[in-house]
């Protein structure tokens, strides 16, 4: 895995007109996968690239799928984008990245192929049963506490993206990010969960919180077992409970319903 942040490039990749008024079209479309197709497409006139996918990190919610598109068509690609989002994220290398970043405005890119997954459910479940065998993600932040990340894949039978086609990714990475924050303007905003809501709250009280004590937190919220939440992180049960402690213990508190009691209790003055 490798990741960095990109300046404005030397050149812009040549495209079309009629790719560039699609992609300008796409951020207002009804669909919101037109977006992601629109993307594919003008990606795949340079290099091979099989899948598009764009999710939004908020507030240290699930991410969630904003768009999504697969040269094969149907809900496929959807389905192994929820399951991502319901299992995987947490052991996703972006998730490093997101987490790590205090440079507002910047653009990162982060490649990540196949063979570097360590966790096994992790690469079957995303890159071995979709045929992926690269994905090259572009992180952007649009407004405070939200990340946008998106991704393209690449078929098994293309091999990995190689250094020139990076360059040509690069090329397009300020013109690919404007119109994901544009689309993000325009259909990102939601109602937050009551997990993530409360998620939000305990960041702020304690930022000192590292990213595991808050993905064990964000499953309690969810009301989801160690099992479970260990299973997401890729971590045994007995180190959720750790997480869980050091959480507790930051926060000031014992017990799970000290902290369901912290998050409904009045802000103090």
């Amino acid at each position: 895995m490798r990741s960095w942040r990109i300046s404005p490039p030397r050149r812009n990749e040549q495209i079309s007109t009629a790719r560039a008024a699609e992609l300008v079209m796409s951020i207002s479309h009804e669909d919101a996968d037109a977006l992601a197709a629109s993307m594919l497409k003008t990606a795949g006139d340079i290099m091979p690239v099989s899948q598009c996918t764009v999710f939004a990190y908020e507030s240290g919610a699930r991410p969630r799928t904003m768009s999504a598109a697969d040269h094969r068509g149907g809900r496929f690609l959807r389905d192994v984008a929820h399951r991502y989002a319901a299992h995987f994220y947490a052991l996703d290398g972006n998730r490093a990245i997101i987490d790590g970043s205090r440079s507002r405005g910047a653009l990162v890119l982060h490649q990540q192929q196949s063979e570097e997954i360590e966790n096994e459910a992790y690469r079957t479940a995303c890159y071995e049963q979709p045929n992926v065998s690269d994905r090259v993600s572009l992180l952007v932040q649009p407004v405070h506490s939200v990340w946008l990340s998106i991704n393209l894949y690449r078929d098994r039978a293309y091999g990995v993206f190689e250094a020139g086609e990076m360059e040509r990714v690069e090329s397009l990475a300020h013109l690919f990010a404007h119109a994901a924050k544009a689309h993000y303007a325009l259909h990102g905003q939601h109602h937050e969960s009551p997990a993530a809501t409360m998620l939000a709250r305990v960041r702020r009280m304690c930022p000192a919180l590292t990213p595991r004590e808050l993905d064990v937190l964000r499953g309690t919220f969810e009301g989801a077992t160690a099992v479970e939440i260990g299973e997401r992180m890729g971590v045994k049960p007995a180190s959720v409970v750790t997480y869980q402690k050091r959480a507790y213990a930051r926060l000031g508190i014992s017990s799970q319903r000290q902290l369901f009691a912290l998050c409904v209790a009045p802000p103090r003055s």
